[in-house]
């Protein structure tokens, strides 16, 4: 293929550099992407620094993986095109199911982002709208998308050992941090009662895509203190789950697949 008049070379072999990863090849050194492009090896750790300065790639001892923003790349793309679509049915029948608020929430560095609200038909009046920003630390939506990294990610996107309070009950260290999202992601889900704001409860559960990435977290949202009795918390939990499998479903992911 001949390339274009106003081709950047150096853009060029960045992103290659990037196409060259996949589920096969999900870690590779300097020199395996040198060899790979046909490049000099210097130039090819140059490109990679480059890349791992702009979060697109991540150092994993002498090699790279995939960054977080190429995901994040990803995922907008997907939002602008087909995700909100094939989303807002999910979250529009979960609220109607349920007769509580459902919501669609992305993590952008250490803040959740609503990108879709189902509003419930009652009295109460939500602060929480498309675009609200929340600590990711501090609520359930941000531990359940905290899920899909690992510790030494987690400690690097909060090198502090404190972190911010954000109500009585949110994480005040990253070890408190961590234990509590390992808990979420071995329960698959996580239920708040009057965590971040006092008299409101929620249920999350995560969203993944096809490589099994957890890309989103779906939740509802309920006026009350507490979701009792408990057959009412373990029927919103089935809901929430089975929306969020339906969703992750619609963007491909297959539990067998991704594991392999």
């Amino acid at each position: 293929m001949i390339a274009p008049r106003y081709n950047v070379p150096g853009l060029e072999r960045g992103l290659r550099m990037l196409q060259l990863f996949d589920r096969s090849r999900k870690v590779l050194s300097a020199a395996e992407m040198a060899r790979a492009l046909q490049i000099p090896r210097s130039t090819a750790f140059r490109i990679a620094q480059t890349l791992e300065h702009l979060g697109f790639l991540v150092r994993e001892n002498e090699a790279y993986r995939v960054g977080p923003a190429v995901l994040r790349l990803g995922f907008e793309y997907i939002a602008s095109l087909e995700f909100s679509e094939l989303a807002r049915p999910i979250v529009e029948r979960l609220r109607d199911d349920t007769g509580f608020s459902a919501q669609l929430v992305i993590r952008d560095g250490r803040d959740v982002v609503v990108v879709l609200k189902a509003a419930a038909q009652s009295a109460f009046a939500s602060n929480v709208n498309v675009g609200t920003r929340m600590p990711a630390h501090a609520t359930i939506l941000g531990r359940v998308l905290l899920t899909g990294t690992d510790g030494r990610a987690l400690a690097a996107l909060y090198p502090a050992a404190s972190l911010p309070k954000v109500s009585a009950k949110s994480p005040r260290t990253l070890a408190e941090l961590k234990r509590l999202v390992n808990e979420d992601r071995a329960r698959g889900f996580a239920v708040s009662e009057s965590f971040f704001e006092q008299g409101i409860s929620a249920v999350a559960a995560p969203v993944r895509d096809g490589t099994g990435h957890v890309v989103a977290a779906i939740s509802i949202t309920a006026q009350r203190p507490t979701l009792d009795p408990a057959e009412l918390r373990e029927r919103l939990v089935k809901q929430v789950l089975h929306a969020a499998s339906d969703l992750s479903h619609q963007l491909n992911y297959r539990p067998a697949e991704a594991a392999a």
